[in-house]
C-alpha cells in the first residue's frame, strides 16, 4: 500500500518538474534581449548610448533571474502544500471512519495542521515578492 502511494507521489512529482521544465524552456524568448541592429554613428551622444546598453541587458537578465526564482519559491511551496494538503486529507478521512467517535479530535488537529502548511506557502509567497521588489 505505502509502495503505491510512493509511486504516485513520484508519477505527480515527474509530471511537475516536467511542467516547469516546460513552462522555463517556452518563457526563456520572452526574457531574450535583441541583439543592436543600428549602425554605429560618430557623434558623442550615440556612444553614450552604446555604452548604456551593457547595462541595460544586465538589468533584463536580473529581472529575468528575479522572475525565475519567484515562479520556483512559489511553485515549489504550492506543490509541496498541495500534496501534503492532500495526503493529510485522506489521512484524517481514513481516521474518521476508523474511530467516529473520535472526529472532533481529528478534524481540530487536521485543521490546525492545515493552517501551518498554509503558513509555510504565504511565507514563500512573502519571500518571493521580496526577491521581485528589494533584491
Amino acid at each position: 500500500m505505502k509502495t503505491m502511494n510512493l509511486k504516485k507521489v513520484l508519477s505527480v512529482l515527474t509530471v511537475l518538474v516536467v511542467l516547469m521544465t516546460l513552462t522555463v524552456a517556452l518563457a526563456a524568448p520572452a526574457f531574450a534581449t535583441e541583439p543592436a541592429t543600428t549602425a554605429p554613428a560618430t557623434t558623442q551622444s550615440a556612444e553614450a548610448e552604446t555604452e548604456a546598453e551593457p547595462a541595460e541587458a544586465t538589468e533584463a537578465s536580473s529581472t529575468a533571474a528575479k522572475a525565475y526564482a519567484s515562479a520556483l519559491a512559489v511553485g515549489l511551496a504550492a506543490a509541496g502544500g498541495a500534496i501534503s494538503m492532500g495526503m493529510l486529507g485522506a489521512k484524517s478521512s481514513e481516521s474518521i471512519a476508523r474511530q467516529p467517535e473520535s472526529e472532533g479530535k481529528i478534524r481540530t488537529s487536521m485543521m490546525l495542521t492545515l493552517v501551518f502548511i498554509e503558513t509555510a506557502i504565504i511565507y514563500a509567497l512573502l519571500a518571493a515578492i521580496l526577491i521581485i521588489f528589494v533584491l
